[in-house]
């Protein structure tokens, strides 16, 4: 995300009357959550800060149920939230209070472009005071929010709150489940949902039975833009997606990287085994995806099942550097090899590709994981990493050094708030291809100076 950052910017009128600032470049923006308690609230503030930092747009969640319970340290009961409950409704606006003066800090003196305001804000008088402390700060808002009327789906969403929440730690299930209800009906009478009339002149995605239907107003910009696409892509049904990659190849033999070679010997033991995997996992209709690449594919062919080919999942492109050693690398081109170690993940190969440009390249891959139920992707090192960081909510300088072994199955099943991770290796000896993160690097001093000190590991 790139561009001028402002405090204001140009003026348009607002449809009701009064004035209210426009922000003309690329401003940031406050994402302010709404909806009654156990409507995946924070499930949805959760993935879209995840999904946001990993396209490279710096977003912080700010939970004001998190500042509640550091502030109150023990929960009692439902009775807190009660409309007549002064003492809470204090507590509560100072925590509100606290989150936004951390959302002003984020945004204005850290240079976050995104914040993400996870609370209930449920009265149209709450959204008008969040909208204005925006203008005031030059803020782009955007509303989210979560309606639910499926009973089921309520239900679902309460086991998963009351068994996740710190509030009900050591609470039994039916005692948790009785005083989370009360609590949403605390919330009930006031609820003001939006209105398609009433906050026309907002901007904002309304989500009903998480992801039934969608009623979309007013999107201003790429960000407002970015955010429906992948909202409207997301669901909660639960699955499990399995990352490996390809057989052992030639050319892994060969400590060599790019390329487009077979499997060796044991590469292609591994896509029988993979296959006895498979079909030991019971999977109900396992979508299977590979790359353009002949040990993808090769790997996939094993199975015997329909599988899909696609051109974005291709290792990432070494440039110059296709099909040669680390040691030749550093040998032929001393200078990207020390660059390469200062900043792998921004670091582009000549005429090749960067971890930064992978990760944009993966894209559309995420958006349909997030749309499929089961699917086994094979793929490649680099791709994996990417991939992997995304479900693991990983920084950039992370992701390039995420271990991705050959011959290993990486089994990700979404959990309420974040991901679980299996790794099953298959038992087929394969060459370890992992380049561990170089410790000795100076990167304040030039790169030609920091090449004494860089070894070549394979």
């Amino acid at each position: 995300m790139s561009g001028s950052r402002c405090s204001g910017g140009g003026f348009g009128q607002r449809p009701q009357g009064r004035d209210w600032k426009v922000c003309m470049t690329n401003c940031p923006t406050l994402i302010v959550m709404v909806g009654l308690p156990a409507r995946g609230k924070t499930y949805i503030s959760k993935k879209l800060t995840r999904y946001l930092n990993w396209i490279g747009v710096p977003t912080k969640e700010f939970n004001v149920g998190q500042y509640r319970r550091d502030l109150v340290k023990i929960y009692k009961s439902f009775e807190f939230f009660l409309p007549d409950n002064e003492e809470g409704l204090k507590i509560r606006k100072q925590c509100a209070l606290a989150a936004l003066n951390d959302v002003r800090r984020y945004l204005t003196e850290e240079n976050g472009h995104v914040a993400v305001f996870d609370a209930t804000n449920t009265t149209r008088e709450r959204r008008d005071t969040i909208y204005k402390f925006g203008e005031e700060n030059g803020y782009k808002t955007f509303f989210v929010e979560s309606v639910c009327v499926d009973p089921e789906v309520i239900a679902a969403n309460i086991v998963q709150v009351k068994l996740g929440s710190p509030d009900y730690v050591d609470c039994d299930n039916d005692d948790a489940t009785e005083d989370f209800m009360k609590r949403i009906e605390c919330y009930k009478n006031s609820y003001e949902t939006l209105d398609e009339n009433l906050d026309k002149d907002l901007s904002y995605i309304k989500i009903m039975d998480v992801g039934r239907s969608y009623l979309v107003n007013h999107v201003m910009d790429h960000i407002q833009s970015r955010i429906v696409y992948y909202l409207m892509n997301i669901h909660v049904t639960p699955r499990s997606i399995y990352l490996c990659r390809h057989g052992e190849s030639e050319l892994n033999l060969k400590g060599r990287i790019g390329g487009d070679p077979w499997l060796s010997l044991r590469g292609k033991e591994f896509a029988k085994t993979l296959t006895q995997f498979i079909n030991e996992q019971n999977i109900k209709d396992l979508k299977v995806w590979t790359s353009q690449m002949k040990r993808t594919i090769q790997t996939a062919e094993a199975l015997g099942v329909p599988y899909e080919q696609w051109k974005v999942l291709n290792e990432i492109d070494a440039g110059v550097c296709e099909e040669m050693t680390y040691e030749e690398i550093q040998e032929n081109f001393p200078l990207e090899f020390a660059l390469r170690d200062q900043d792998k993940y921004r670091y582009r190969y000549p005429k090749g590709e960067s971890y930064e440009d992978l990760v944009q390249r993966l894209e559309p891959v995420i958006m349909e994981l997030e749309r499929q139920e089961n699917v086994l992707v094979i793929c490649h090192q680099a791709v994996m990493r990417c991939l992997l960081a995304y479900f693991l909510d990983k920084t950039a300088e992370e992701l390039p050094y995420l271990k991705c072994p050959l011959h290993t199955v990486l089994k990700l099943t979404p959990v309420a708030y974040g991901c679980k991770v299996e790794s099953i290796f298959l038992e087929i000896e394969a060459v370890n291809t992992h380049r561990d993160k170089p410790e000795n690097v100076d990167i304040s001093r030039p790169p030609e100076e920091a090449l004494v000190t860089v070894p070549a590991h394979q």
